[in-house]
């Protein structure tokens, strides 16, 4: 019992040290994606101004011909002047049509100011939206207090792989001892809920639902409580608790298998996503909280958990 006790502590201490570094590796992706961002708007913003520098530069410049091409003008005409007045009135009129010529327009051009409400109108939102595009959103994750001692879990907790190397983990009550099976993170007790798992070239997979109190030590796992999808012997099925194996009609070999959940409604679906042909939907009762599960048994391809569609909505109040 001691030993199991320091085994536990061991494993506590790297999960936290592992845990950190991965929050740190993560918080750095979000902070080096806000000092690009922030260099672009300052960079666009430098870019008007030169832009708006040149206009005016440019402005004075024509500004500056025209009081040089006046000051020329004024000292034709004080030439002029000292002539007889009839030479005068004669070139008076070719004079002032000079001075129309040259005469700049002397308003200012419109948009030569800066920009200003185009570069800080709600500037924390539309960084925000903008990296959306770069995160993504994965309806669910892997618990890996749960996953059997042959399972791998990804860096971001969404694909399980299977190994014959037998880890060295504590045997905590979450944890699955003879199935290779893992648990999603949450569980659910209300509403509808929906994943995507990405099967692709797994010859020994099960995907589905099971409850929280569901015994996950021993070989009684499946005996009780478990709603699922199997593929084995290059065979589909599927099975209940109130109903047997069932094999299952597909064509071609599944990449994707969709799992709905309505608790409310004690309803799971399992279906293609890619061609939206439903493998088998399921009717009970849910009494208590139940939570997604994987299973893995082929060391060629992992299971994985496929981000969904992040959509955010904006109300304009008046």
């Amino acid at each position: 019992m001691k030993g199991m006790c320091d085994k536990t502590v061991q494993h506590i201490k790297s999960q936290a040290e592992h845990t950190e570094r991965q929050i740190k590796e993560e918080f750095e992706k979000l902070h080096q994606f806000l000092r690009d961002e922030e260099e672009a708007t300052i960079t666009a913003l430098r870019e008007e101004e030169e832009q708006k520098q040149q206009m005016m530069k440019e402005k004075l410049e024509e500004m500056n011909r025209h009081i040089s091409a006046l000051s020329d003008t004024i000292k034709d005409t004080e030439e002029m002047m000292k002539d007889s007045d009839a030479c005068f009135l004669k070139n008076f009129s070719i004079t002032m049509e000079r001075v129309r010529i040259s005469q700049p327009d002397p308003q200012m051009s419109s948009g030569a100011l800066i920009h200003v409400s185009h570069h800080l109108s709600n500037l924390p939102f539309r960084v925000w939206r903008k990296m959306q595009e770069t995160l993504q959103n994965t309806p669910l994750t892997l618990d890996p207090n749960t996953a059997a001692p042959w399972l791998t879990l990804s860096a971001d907790l969404t694909s399980v792989s299977y190994s014959d190397l037998y880890q060295n983990l504590p045997d905590n009550p979450e944890r699955f001892d003879k199935y290779p099976c893992v648990l999603g993170s949450e569980g659910f007790n209300s509403g509808t809920h929906c994943w995507d798992v990405e099967v692709g070239d797994n010859t020994l997979w099960i995907v589905g639902i099971t409850t929280a109190s569901n015994q996950r030590k021993g070989e009684v796992f499946f005996d009780t409580n478990v709603w699922r999808v199997r593929y084995m012997n290059s065979k589909y099925s599927s099975k209940s608790p109130d109903q047997p194996f069932t094999l299952l009609t597909v064509k071609g070999k599944l990449q994707r298998v969709r799992v709905e959940l309505d608790c409310d409604r004690g309803k799971v679906s399992f279906s293609d996503p890619l061609t939206n042909i439903c493998l088998r939907s399921f009717t009970s009762t849910f009494t208590e909280t139940v939570f997604p599960f994987l299973h893995n048994s082929c060391t060629a391809s992992p299971l994985r958990i496929l981000p969904g569609k992040l959509i955010v909505t904006t109300e304009n109040h008046s």
